[in-house]
């Protein structure tokens, strides 16, 4: 017994430190190997063998020398950003999307389809989204980025790769990332849009709180559906059954129309994009902004009263949850300058917070489920490089 497992735990040990090392040059580069040392515990040898094998990998590269506190400069670690590479797939109501991410996390290629994809054959818009992602794989390989998968954003419930219900769709039981899979030869996730908006805004979208990423917050995804992602300590709240930020489908007016889900006088219902627009009576959110810059009272009230449901959802949450921050993402970021004093208002109103928390726009808007999607795929990476550096070696023997 004890032959065969220490091999293993070797093994499971030099796994831990690559993700130890990878995971510090993330964080922190450009950073020296002693530094890197330093700040890992690991011993300056380790380390050295551990970056060579990252180098090796195409995930660490040398840089311009680091600055020291006392002697020569030492060379500085970074990520490589030709090394490895996410894709990042959406689909949504109205549009398909597919973001190629490399390690960095900048994004390489980037597209979007505007289709109406309700009472459309799921066959079809999967047959769509493959040749999007084939298109984006073709992309990546022009660029020197191997795709180490892909990830797909949906509007509604997933479960292990399965689209379980999408309501605004009319999907149920899909298989989508084993469709995918088969059409792209790419390992595949699916996950909910609204958690990965949330993902790709603590990521990528800027925000800081006392000095730090934001951590602690709500996305609010606001397309033809609405959609919350909850973020508590850096990390995605999906709740027990994967239902977790179903912001659309709060009641904010009991004796409302009725939704969708059954319910009636969802936000969705009162706050929807397809719901503004139709009290705005314009067709497009391009002819809504416009609309609004010129000072239309049809469009400013559709965006205020919208505005104010919204705030009287978000009572509730910022109630539950205590967020440092609430991230106005999608339709809601577009509609910003016309939205958020009548939403801030309608929190006061509602909730007795002392200090409630900032409300801020998304900068990522309708592209941070993609992003977040893309991101995911890479971010796996960095957390557990040997299994990529596995990945590569099994390609190069067969």
């Amino acid at each position: 017994m004890t032959v065969r497992t220490e091999p293993a735990q070797h093994a499971g040990m030099r796994a831990s430190n690559l993700a130890l090392v990878l995971g510090e040059v993330a964080r922190t580069s450009p950073v020296s190997r002693a530094q890197v040392a330093a700040r890992t515990g690991l011993t300056k040898s380790s380390v050295s063998g551990l970056v060579s094998d990252l180098i090796s990998a195409g995930l660490i590269q040398e840089s311009a020398p680091a600055a020291t506190e006392r002697g020569r400069p030492a060379t500085a670690l970074n990520l490589a950003p030709g090394g490895v590479a996410g894709l990042g797939l959406e689909v949504n109501v109205d549009y398909l999307a597919a973001v190629v991410t490399d390690l960095t996390g900048m994004p390489r290629y980037h597209h979007v389809v505007r289709r109406d994809n309700r009472g459309r054959e799921v066959d079809e818009v999967v047959a769509d989204l493959i040749d999007l992602a084939r298109t984006a794989a073709r992309s990546a390989t022009s660029q020197g980025l191997p795709l180490s998968g892909a990830c797909v954003a949906v509007p509604g419930l997933t479960v292990e790769g399965a689209v379980v219900r999408t309501p605004n769709l009319g999907w149920a039981r899909v298989d989508l990332a084993g469709a995918v899979g088969e059409g792209t030869g790419l390992e595949v996730d699916v996950e909910n849009e609204a958690n990965l908006a949330a993902l790709g805004e603590m990521w990528f979208g800027g925000h800081e709180h006392d000095g730090a990423p934001l951590r602690d917050f709500v996305h609010v995804s606001g397309e033809i559906g609405i959609g919350g992602g909850i973020v508590i300590g850096g990390e995605v709240f999906r709740g027990a059954h994967a239902g977790a930020g179903e912001l659309g489908h709060v009641v904010v007016a009991p004796d409302g129309p009725r939704c969708g889900c059954g319910g009636h006088g969802c936000l969705e219902r009162m706050a929807g994009q397809q719901e503004i627009l139709a009290r705005a009576q314009v067709e497009t959110m391009a002819g809504l902004t416009r609309a609004c810059e010129a000072g239309d009272q049809a469009a400013l009230d559709a965006v205020a009263g919208a505005g104010r449901h919204l705030g009287v959802a978000l009572a509730s949450v910022i109630t539950l949850l205590d967020p440092t921050a609430i991230v106005l993402g999608g339709a809601f970021a577009t509609l910003a300058p016309w939205l958020t004093k009548a939403t801030a208002a309608s929190i006061s109103h509602h909730t007795g917070a002392v200090e409630p928390p900032r409300l801020l726009v998304s900068g990522l808007g309708s592209d941070a489920a993609v992003r977040g999607a893309a991101g995911t795929v890479v971010r796996r990476v960095i957390a557990d490089p040997a299994a990529h550096l596995a990945r590569q070696a099994a390609r190069a023997t067969g």
